[in-house]
């Protein structure tokens, strides 16, 4: 808000387009998102203090880029109050609301590690209703984020959290960067020096960022460079993020056959919140829901009802050899479901 009214002030217009789009998809791709369970069951029963912050932060919101956006604006303002016009309002002061320094800056450390692992999910080609057992943060202040750890495993889908000082934790790994050539794109020009290329473990960059391989000058887009971690002990390769701060953070991408299963099931919770929106149910509605499916489908049920129940506020969950007119979908790693479901 203070940086949006000083960009105003200065007639300062892209930037404060690019402020009101940073917050925009902060709050409501993490704030809305991440708090989206605090109002399932509406504004009598669900979260007091949700609602009231959402309605302050919207409230103000459109106050203060109501310059920019006047006639969505007004719309969402008198939705919102009931009154005439937001361009009938004061503008809004930043005094009114409470400041928490420590709690914003500790809110874009976990984002940013949030933002290194999910870069490392779509990097190893692993879906994120995958579940996958573990996170490592190496960093100066990691322990800063133990306060925050239910919810970066929860955001990330991990089911375990390792926090280790740089100084302490980094010794165990040493960073490196690999070369990788694209056979593919390099070879109708290298013709057969690209084994040579590929394949030498000898390869640098010059002052200009040109890469050489072997002796031989590679083109952009004919090799990628990978940041990994080699442990120091075992000299294993580990994929690896670099963290804008400093430090960096660590996946483990091993898929055993429980957490497979329990991908499934996940994947089934995304396939029935998708079947409860084009039914046009609300998003507090609860359901009877009826699956159908091999025998993997099977015994993700079996294993997980309690949680696809949970997740798609089920009050009864049957699987069934056969449905009526059922919704099909295709989950996990192809394998094909079967479902119906009703308001109750």
């Amino acid at each position: 808000m203070r940086s949006i009214t000083t960009e105003l002030d200065a007639l300062n217009i892209a930037a404060v387009c690019d402020e009101t789009r940073t917050f925009l998809d902060a709050l409501s791709n993490w704030y809305i998102r991440r708090s989206r369970s605090r109002f399932w069951d509406g504004e009598s029963s669900g979260s007091p203090a949700a609602f009231d912050t959402l309605f302050t932060v919207l409230e103000m919101t459109t106050r203060a880029v109501a310059p920019l956006l006047p006639l969505t604006t007004d719309e969402i303002w008198r939705g919102l109050t009931g009154g005439r016009s937001v361009h009938l309002t004061d503008w809004p002061d930043v005094v009114e609301l409470p400041l928490d320094g420590d709690l914003v800056e500790a809110m874009d450390w976990v984002r940013e590690v949030c933002s290194a692992g999910s870069s490392l999910r779509k990097a190893g080609g692993l879906r994120v209703r995958l579940p996958l057992s573990k996170l490592s943060v190496i960093a100066d202040d990691a322990k800063a984020l133990r306060p925050f750890a239910e919810l970066i495993k929860d955001e990330l889908n991990v089911r375990d959290l390792g926090l280790a000082d740089l100084e302490a934790g980094g010794a165990a790994y040493r960073v490196t960067e690999v070369l990788q050539v694209d056979a593919r794109a390099a070879g109708p020009r290298l013709g057969k020096d690209v084994q040579t290329a590929s394949k030498t473990g000898e390869w640098s960059v010059n002052e200009n960022g040109a890469v050489t391989s072997g002796g031989i000058a590679l083109q952009e887009g004919e090799y990628a460079l990978r940041t990994v971690l080699v442990d120091a002990y075992r000299e294993h390769q580990k994929s690896v993020a670099m963290l804008p701060r400093g430090g960096f953070v660590i996946l483990d991408t091993t898929v055993t056959p429980e957490l497979a299963v329990e991908g499934l099931a996940r994947d089934m919770v995304r396939a029935v919140q998708q079947a409860r929106r084009d039914a046009g149910l609300k998003v507090s509605d609860r359901i009877s829901l009826q699956l159908a499916g091999d025998e993997a489908v099977r015994g993700a049920v079996e294993a997980h009802a309690e949680l696809i129940k949970k997740e798609t506020l089920a009050t009864s969950l049957d699987f069934v050899d056969g449905l009526d007119n059922p919704t099909m979908v295709v989950v996990g790693n192809h394998q094909r479901i079967a479902l119906t479901l009703r308001a109750t």
